[in-house]
């Protein structure tokens, strides 16, 4: 047997494990990348650990350690009313509120992390705040930042761009841009309904009556027991005269600190494209220094279980990767030499790895595949490009990506495995549904 294929049986054992009992994948995977990489390949130690994703692990815990103590102080409560008031209280709206920011946001050039980074923590308290399903507010940011993703000034745009024009094939940006955003826009739609998008419609406007509970029993008791400053209770904010209007806004010394901190985050990532974990983690330090003792209860909020979770596969899909499996499966496929089929399994290909690995590496690996038959003219080069593209970056939901481990590190603490557990199921549908509808839509009719 070989090590590619023996790497790939690894992958399964591990997820059926994880299924059946209760065990951490994350530390089966670390200890499966100890067996792989250090007794059958021969790897050093830090060959292996070149794999280790440090960039998502100090994001996943600065971004859930920087929200909780904006969360602790209700600087997140005083956002949520906020936003309540720029869409009149028509809840159902507030989605797609995320949606769109997050795609202009990712359009103007960020990259999708750092744009899920910052509006994840607030749409997962959106969710919390308004009996909103916590999986659809996620999936609605994480598809609004694909969506604005190909844009002729975003990151992703730049290098498939760039790809397909050394390779001197035709091709048109502001067309996979339009394809991509389109795509993302119709999943988003299924999604809001799939997730009780219409339940969520039928909801009275949040001005008509009194607000759900924003912090369950126990948490601001748990709070208060650690020193800080227990957050109030959303349902007794009014909203009625202009009076209630300004005492709910009054702002805390505490909250306009953080608020001045979160908008840090913003400019720092989004307009100097500084590193979103390092800025993360140097806000909340500072704000744990205003306030010592109301950052005592953020640091439980982080969640270990989770970044182990997604740190361990990622470590061993890096060992995958140095073993040649995913070389091996793809020179497999494109050198079948069909060009419909070629293009279905590099779709399949990219949404599978790109489930575990980064999009923006494996766009400059896919479609290269690629570039030998769309040299041949028998099929579109502009249709194909676009499938791939959108096949590797729709999966992007996958708890195992940086996008869809935000989402569940940000979700709230009861119903976080319940959320890990749909993204899994969601991820694996559209890696197996996406690539076959974006095969069907872009590069069918392009065969010439």
């Amino acid at each position: 047997m070989g090590i590619e294929i023996l790497s790939i049986l690894l992958l399964v054992g591990m997820f059926v494990i994880a299924t059946i009992q209760p065990i951490n994948m994350g530390a089966l995977a670390f200890g499966c990348t100890f067996l792989l990489g250090s007794l059958i390949i021969g790897m050093k130690a830090s060959d292996i650990f070149a794999g280790f994703p440090s960039d998502l692990f100090l994001t996943l815990v600065a971004v859930t350690y920087l929200f909780a103590i904006a969360q602790i102080n209700g600087t997140i409560d005083w956002l949520v009313e906020c936003a309540v008031r720029l869409v009149r209280g028509h809840v159902a709206w507030i989605p797609w509120v995320m949606f769109l920011v997050a795609a202009v946001i990712t359009g103007f050039g960020a990259l999708g992390p750092a744009a899920v980074a910052i509006l994840a923590p607030v749409a997962l308290s959106f969710a919390v705040q308004y009996r909103i399903h916590p999986a659809m507010m996620g999936l609605m940011v994480i598809h609004g930042a694909q969506a604005g993703g190909f844009s002729p000034i975003s990151v992703y745009g730049g290098i498939t761009n760039q790809i397909v024009v050394k390779a001197g094939l035709p091709f048109a940006l502001t067309s996979l841009f339009l394809s991509s955003f389109f795509f993302n826009l119709a999943i988003a739609v299924l999604v809001f309904f799939v997730f009780g998008g219409a339940k969520v419609m039928k909801q009275k406007p949040a001005s008509a009556g009194p607000l759900p509970e924003l912090h369950p029993e126990g948490v601001s008791a748990s709070i208060r027991g650690h020193g800080g400053t227990p957050a109030k209770p959303i349902r007794e904010h009014a909203y009625g005269t202009a009076a209630d209007t300004l005492q709910t806004l009054r702002l805390t010394p505490e909250m306009i600190s953080t608020l001045v901190g979160l908008t840090a985050l913003g400019i720092g990532a989004l307009v100097f494209k500084f590193n979103v974990g390092l800025v993360a983690i140097t806000v909340a330090v500072v704000l744990a220094l205003i306030s010592p003792k109301t950052q005592k209860a953020a640091i439980d909020k982080v969640s270990w279980s989770t970044v182990l979770l997604i740190t361990g596969i990622i470590t061993y899909v890096g060992v995958m990767e140095k073993a040649g499996t995913v070389d091996y499966v793809a020179s497999g496929i494109s050198s079948l030499g069909m060009p419909l089929l070629v293009a279905l399994l590099l779709c399949f290909t990219g949404a599978i790895v790109s489930a575990f690995a980064s999009s923006t590496a494996l766009l400059g690996a896919i479609i290269p595949l690629a570039v030998p038959f769309l040299l041949q003219g028998h099929i579109s080069a502009i249709g194909v490009v676009a499938a791939i593209a959108i096949s590797t970056t729709i999966v992007d939901t996958s708890p195992f990506s940086t996008n869809g481990a935000l989402v569940v590190a940000n979700a709230p603490d009861d119903k976080r495995e319940h959320v890990l557990r749909q993204l899994l199921v969601y991820s694996a549908l559209i890696a197996i549904i996406g690539p076959v509808v974006a095969w069907l839509v872009f590069v069918v009719p392009g065969l010439i």
